[in-house]
C-alpha cells in the first residue's frame, strides 16, 4: 500500500433487533397489558371487545382451537416457554392464561417503515433484513463514540415509535447479529474480536446464524456443543461430515470471521403469500372457501410484487396434504407478471397439474425469478377465476 493510500477505518457494523415486535406494537394499542404473558397469532377473528364501561375483554390462550402458530410473545410468554412458529396448542398447554391477539400485519409494516426512517436520519448505510432488523455500516463515523452512536439510534426509534430496540455493534455481520441477542430488551452490546474468547465462545453452536437444526442436531453427535468447541473442532472432521464449502464456513465463522458488507440496495428473489387452514379442505365438497382463499394470496402477493416494484417470470404454488406430504409446481412465463389475475391464472395452471383427490392443510402461491418492473406494465388485479376452474 502506497504511503500516500488514505487509512481505512476499522469496521463497525451494527444489528439492530426490534424488541418483540409484532407484540410490542399491540402493547401500544393496550397499554394495560404490559408486563403480562400476551401471544400473537392464530386466527384472525379473536379480536379484543370494549365493554359498556369501557374496559376490554380479551381473549385467553387456553380458548383457542385450530391449527395456527404462534406469531410473536412478548418476554413475559416466552418465560413460560412460549415462542414464535410454535402451534397455538402447544403454546395453550404451557400458557393458558396468557393473553390471545391477532396479527395486524398493516400495522406492523408501518412501525416498521418508521423505525427504519428514524435510522436512516442518523446512519443512512442500511441493509434491510426483514420487518424488525437491520444492519447499518456505522465505520464512517468513526469520530463517534460507538455506544453512544447506538445510544441515539436507540433513542431516534423510541422517539419515532414509542418502541425499544436492541443493538449490537462488533466489527462484522456475523458476530452482530449474536451480540444484538445478548442483553434484551432494549441493550447495546458493543464487542471487539479481543472479546471472543469470553462472550462469544461459550454461547451454543446453534446461535450462529445459518447453523440451523439439523446441522446443529449433528455437531451434538460430534460432542461440538458451543461455539468455542467448533472454533477448536480440526478442520478435517468438519469436512468428513459436511462436505468441504460447509465445513470452510463452520471453521470461519466459529473464529468470528465474516467479510460480508451491507448492502444497500438488494432485490428479493422470491416472494410468497401461505396460509394453514383450521381445518383440512377438500377440493371439491369445499371449493367455495378454497376458492376465495386461493383468490386472497394471489392478490396479497400482487400486492406485494406491486410494493416493491418487481414483476414475476415464475409463479408456484405448494400445497400440504393431510397426510403431511407437501407438493410444489412451478411454470415459467414468456412475459413477466405482477397483477393478481395474471398470477391466478398460472397458479391455476400449476394447480391443473396436482391431483387433488386427498384434503389440504395449507396453500401457498410464489412468485420468483423476479425483475424490475417495467413503466406501465398492468398491476390490476384482473379477473378472478374459480379454484377448480378448466380454463384456470
Amino acid at each position: 500500500m502506497s504511503i500516500d493510500s488514505p487509512r481505512l477505518p476499522p469496521r463497525r457494523i451494527a444489528h439492530l433487533d426490534m424488541d418483540a415486535f409484532f407484540a410490542s406494537v399491540e402493547l401500544l394499542r393496550y397499554p394495560q397489558l404490559r408486563g403480562q404473558p400476551v401471544v400473537v397469532g392464530g386466527r384472525h377473528d379473536w379480536h379484543p371487545r370494549q365493554l359498556a364501561d369501557g374496559s376490554w375483554q380479551f381473549a385467553r390462550l387456553r380458548d383457542y382451537s385450530g391449527r395456527g402458530v404462534v406469531t410473536t410473545s412478548t418476554y413475559e410468554a416466552r418465560a413460560l416457554g412460549v415462542f414464535s412458529a410454535m402451534g397455538m396448542m402447544k403454546a395453550a398447554r404451557l400458557a393458558p392464561d396468557a393473553v390471545l391477539l391477532p396479527a395486524r400485519f398493516d400495522a406492523y409494516r408501518e412501525y416498521s417503515r418508521l423505525f427504519k426512517s428514524a435510522v436512516a436520519n442518523i446512519a443512512p448505510c442500511i441493509e434491510d433484513r426483514g420487518i424488525d432488523e437491520i444492519y447499518i455500516d456505522l465505520s464512517e463515523h468513526e469520530q463517534l463514540d460507538t455506544e453512544a452512536l447506538a445510544r441515539s439510534i436507540q433513542h431516534a426509534v423510541r422517539d419515532a415509535t414509542g418502541l425499544s430496540c436492541s443493538i449490537g455493534v462488533t466489527p462484522n455481520k456475523l458476530l452482530s447479529k449474536i451480540a444484538s441477542e445478548l442483553d434484551k430488551p432494549a441493550g447495546i452490546t458493543v464487542l471487539g474480536m479481543h472479546e471472543l474468547p469470553t462472550r462469544i465462545w461459550p454461547l451454543p453452536a446453534a446461535r450462529i446464524n445459518g447453523i440451523g437444526p439439523k446441522a446443529a442436531a449433528r455437531l451434538l453427535e460430534l460432542g461440538v456443543h458451543t461455539i468455542g468447541e467448533l472454533a477448536a473442532t480440526p478442520p478435517e472432521l468438519l469436512q468428513e461430515h459436511f462436505g468441504r464449502t460447509y465445513a470452510a464456513w463452520l471453521h470461519e465463522v466459529s473464529h468470528g470471521r465474516d467479510q460480508r458488507p451491507v448492502v444497500t440496495e438488494s432485490r428479493p428473489k422470491s416472494v410468497s403469500r401461505e396460509t394453514t387452514f383450521e381445518r383440512d379442505l377438500h377440493a371439491r365438497h369445499d371449493r367455495a372457501e378454497l376458492s376465495a382463499c386461493f383468490t386472497d394470496l394471489c392478490e396479497r402477493l400482487a400486492e406485494d410484487l406491486q410494493r416493491k416494484g418487481c414483476a414475476a417470470r415464475t409463479i408456484g404454488i405448494k400445497l400440504r396434504f393431510e397426510d403431511f406430504r407437501t407438493v410444489t409446481r412451478d411454470l415459467s412465463l414468456a412475459r413477466p407478471v405482477r397483477s393478481a389475475g395474471d398470477i391466478r391464472r398460472a397458479a391455476g395452471e400449476c394447480l391443473r397439474r396436482v391431483g387433488l383427490e386427498r384434503r389440504l392443510r395449507l396453500l401457498g402461491v410464489r412468485a420468483s425469478a423476479l425483475q424490475e418492473a417495467r413503466s406501465g406494465q398492468p398491476g390490476s388485479a384482473g379477473e378472478q377465476l374459480s379454484l377448480l376452474d378448466p380454463a384456470a
